[in-house]
């Protein structure tokens, strides 16, 4: 049921984005006079379909995209008959270059506005979450198996990020951080001051699920935040817990590991409250718990509509940087990002939470809107970047190329494009497989 839930977003997220994308291409193009044949959400085999005006509006099996039909374009239909007429003041190719470009540029456009809305909503309405960075710099951090190959231990204070200070526990390893060239970490280690460098290859670890679990956590201190239920203990909300069984396990990182030596036992453990210490008993049950929840270490900062604005575009515009310079390096083929961190639609399926939840999905498809503006820009043939490839070509130099050669351009670019498809659902599977 819950994968039913993750494809199910996936595809409505598609559907919104695909649906606007081809709309800005549609709109553009009535605007400058130009006749739109047909408007598909999904590729064939057709669902249904219906025709108003000139154009017919479908819905595709196949939920991976979609595409409008311009009159006097040369695109995926490969419609060489149409191209062979002579042309009409309605087609494409009839029309000034520069309204031809506005027209490919304008499922791209709409796409930017509507991840931009998506994350000014999402900051206005949520703000941020953040844990900052003094859990990190005073207590230290809880190494998982990544960090120490790394060279991190737990007890670690990251107190610099390539050679900077920093505010919050997520910069340690933002997209940021990890795609700097040289970049480092500077720790405490116990009063010496060491740097820690980003390894080569480190980016890899990326496309492990767990990489979060595996790497690092802020090390918290064994505090009180709250009771759990089904345990009836003598503790109270803001109880700190100094020792178990006469071991010190002031963070929780080294209370739970202590625990895993007394399942089903009754441990005396020393507390500190309101600044008094006092010993009380407790039973650690079978799962080694004792029934407390930590204080929370996340803070929000909150952001009036016009705050909002600049830092949600700022958050649009950086994921597309990011995806940018994560691409560059994949294809530097030196081994520093590997290709296998490309994901399909099954990769993208596991972004979506297993429950509904609104603003989970909107700050999603507002990434998944940014991404696809900056994937269709690429210079491709097929991809409305190849279009406006040519059409600069030709506002430039005054030329436009020749049917045959934008036909066999747009071959190519097809070929590209299926085999780019092919090689991101093979990862997605081998993935799935652990391979």
């Amino acid at each position: 049921m819950e994968t039913i839930v993750q494809i199910a977003q996936l595809l409505l997220a598609l559907s919104i984005l695909v649906g606007i994308h081809e709309a800005g291409h549609m709109l553009a193009a009535r605007f400058f006079g130009m006749k739109v044949e047909k408007f598909f959400i999904g590729f064939p085999p057709t669902i249904f379909s219906f025709k108003k005006g000139d154009t017919e509006y479908g819905l595709g099996a196949i939920p991976l995209g979609g595409f409008v039909k311009i009159s006097g374009m040369i695109d995926e239909s490969m419609d060489k008959e149409q191209m062979k007429q002579e042309p009409q003041p309605w087609e494409f190719r009839s029309k000034p270059a520069w309204q031809r470009l506005i027209v490919m540029l304008g499922g791209i456009i709409v796409n930017v506005i509507a991840g931009i809305i998506a994350f000014v909503i999402l900051t206005y309405n949520q703000g941020e979450a953040y844990i900052p960075a003094k859990f990190t710099k005073e207590y230290g951090v809880v190494a998982g198996e990544i960090a120490q190959e790394v060279g991190f231990q737990t007890g670690d204070k990251v107190i610099m990020v390539n050679g900077a200070d920093y505010d919050r526990f997520g910069d340690i390893a933002s997209g940021t951080t990890l795609l700097t060239t040289d970049g480092y970490w500077t720790v405490d280690r116990n009063g010496q001051q060491l740097d820690l460098p980003i390894p080569k290859g480190f980016l890899n670890n990326l496309s492990d699920e767990d990489f979060q679990l595996k790497f690092l956590e802020p090390r918290q201190l064994s505090m009180v935040g709250g009771l759990q239920k089904g345990f009836d203990i003598p503790l109270q909300e803001g109880d700190k817990i100094l020792k178990a069984n006469g071991v010190e396990v002031q963070y929780y990182d080294q209370l739970r590991s202590e625990m895993e030596n007394y399942a089903g036992q009754n441990v005396a453990f020393l507390i500190e409250r309101n600044g008094q210490e006092m010993t009380v008993n407790l039973d650690v049950n079978e799962e080694t718990q004792i029934g407390i929840a930590l204080p929370s270490a996340f803070e929000i900062d909150e952001y009036t509509l016009a705050e909002a604005i600049p830092r949600g575009t700022s958050k649009a515009f950086g994921a597309v940087i990011l995806n940018a310079k994560a691409m560059g390096k994949m294809f530097k083929f030196n081994g520093e990002m590997s290709a296998r961190n490309m994901s399909g639609p099954i990769g993208i399926v596991n972004m979506f939470p297993k429950t509904w939840d609104w603003n989970a999905f909107w700050g999603i498809t507002g990434f998944i809107s940014m991404v696809l503006a900056f994937m269709n820009l690429l210079p491709i043939p097929a991809l409305d970047g190849g279009h406006v490839m040519f059409l600069l070509f030709e506002m430039v130099s005054g030329k436009a190329p020749s049917d045959r050669f934008l036909e066999n351009a747009q071959k190519v670019g097809m070929i590209i494009l299926l085999l780019l498809m092919v090689f991101v659902f093979g990862n997605d599977i081998l993935k799935l497989f652990g391979i």
